[in-house]
């Protein structure tokens, strides 16, 4: 996410870091290689001017802070500069209130709206609210069909409606079902234009009128760029908007969407897509994803994403198999599924504090998780629980089953009885007072 942003701020923010002292020379010289940056990640002209006017006014006129070298001080401005440029406070869906509500879903054709209109549904029902989706996009059949199959596999229900309906007749009747059904929150999927056109306009201002929606969300394409922004404007001129949900954020993309378009349109970032699965959307918070672009880390999102995928009672069985030593590789196996459901796994390492740099140039290999999930399934339930009986031909046996070599299996069960022996270990560190060894410090790769 935001990767390369990231990575021209990263000399940046090394340079900034090792000034001893400010001058209006250095200062200057340092923001140049931030506008640089900033223009080359297709941020907004005038975003840009804003941000570094802002910023050098701020170092230049700040008092130092002793024990503290004042390019770390800038390093500080420069980090709640960018959490005000995108967008300052975490923006939350207006669900306050008794009664229903209704979430139109807008954007332009090709934006992923039909999948994030689902992967909002999706998140709601987790925070237990009883969505229903509905389709007005009555121009493409396959949309409708996709929200449909969409809705079965989140089991959200969702309204049939056909190609010879026209937009405003499906409102009324959505309304309707969604007292019917007793839902609470109705997402209606609009149809999208390969451009902002008169029609379109019209159509979405009578289906506003009829479902007067809390929410109007606009789903934008982050690697569009300043496309993206612009559109968003005169979207936001003409009809209006609650707040702005940024697709393919997991993309290769420069950033100059997500830090232009609050300032531009004044709405809100209130969602980001970081993936295809319907579990692979977040909210968006300025502060964390400020964090992700100077190579801060985001550990708020990483305990989330635990969170979401290990139940409290779960974690403490497992902490407690950590303590008393008697994890097994069921539990390991149980993890790795945990961990391959929180999301790709260079996205996982870039949200722990200066773990991102360092893995820069590494190749982290997903197939690993596969092939070891794929091993430890090859074995029986007493081999996973008692490793140790697994001699020379039950090691064959599990080789076949999983598609790997003997030595893999071997390399497995090596790498697991050091990291048994580490977590027993652990009970022993209360009383001591020295470093601890990195915990796979010298396991095979």
């Amino acid at each position: 996410m935001l990767e390369g942003l990231s990575q021209r701020f990263e000399g940046v923010v090394k340079r900034l870091q090792g000034l001893h002292k400010l001058t209006e020379e250095n200062v200057s010289d340092a923001m140049r290689e931030v506008r640089i940056a900033l223009l080359e990640a297709d941020v907004n002209i005038s975003v840009v001017k804003d941000f570094i006017a802002n910023v050098k006014s701020l170092a230049l006129g700040m008092e130092t802070i002793p024990g503290v070298q004042p390019g770390q001080q800038i390093v500080k401005i420069v980090h709640e500069n960018l959490i005000q440029v995108l967008g300052g406070d975490t923006a939350n869906l207006n669900l306050t209130g008794r009664g229903s509500t209704v979430i139109l879903m807008t954007g332009l054709q090709g934006s992923g709206k039909t999948t994030t209109t689902a992967k909002l549904a999706a998140m709601l029902k987790k925070q237990g609210y009883r969505p229903l989706m509905v389709s007005a996009d009555v121009y493409r059949p396959a949309a409708i069909e996709q929200l449909g199959v969409l809705g079965e596999q989140i089991d959200v229900p969702t309204i049939k409606t056909t190609t010879d309906m026209n937009p405003e007749e499906i409102g009324r009747a959505a309304l309707e079902e969604m007292t019917q059904l007793n839902a609470n929150v109705l997402l209606v999927d609009t149809a999208g234009r390969l451009a902002i056109d008169e029609q379109m306009m019209n159509e979405l201002s009578k289906l506003k009128d009829i479902l007067q929606p809390k929410e109007i969300l606009f789903v934008a394409d982050s690697m569009t760029g300043q496309d993206a922004v612009n559109t968003a404007r005169a979207f936001n001129e003409q009809i209006g908007m609650t707040g702005v949900i940024l697709t393919k954020m997991d993309g290769d993309i420069r950033g100059g969407a997500a830090l232009s378009i609050k300032k531009v349109t004044g709405t809100p970032i209130k969602f980001i897509g970081v993936g295809e699965k319907t579990s692979q959307f977040e909210q968006f918070h300025p502060d964390r994803i400020a964090g992700r672009i100077l190579g801060m880390g985001d550990v708020l999102s990483l305990v989330e994403k635990a969170q979401e995928n290990l139940s409290q009672k779960d974690a403490e069985k497992q902490a407690n198999k950590v303590l008393t030593a008697t994890f097994n590789l069921s539990d390991f196996l149980q993890q790795l599924k945990m961990v391959r459901d929180m999301g790709p796994l260079d996205q996982l390492m870039k949200m722990i504090p200066g773990l991102g740099g360092a893995l820069k140039d590494a190749e982290l290999d997903e197939y690993e998780l596969i092939r070891t999930e794929a091993i430890i399934n090859s074995m029986t339930m007493k081999e996973r629980g008692q490793p140790g009986i697994i001699n020379s031909s039950r090691k064959r046996r599990i080789s076949r089953g999983s598609g790997v070599e003997v030595q893999d299996v071997n390399k497995l069960l090596k790498n697991f009885q050091k990291s048994k022996k580490m977590m027993k270990n652990l009970t022993k560190m209360k009383k001591n007072k020295g470093k601890m060894d990195f915990p796979f410090a010298g396991m095979e790769n």
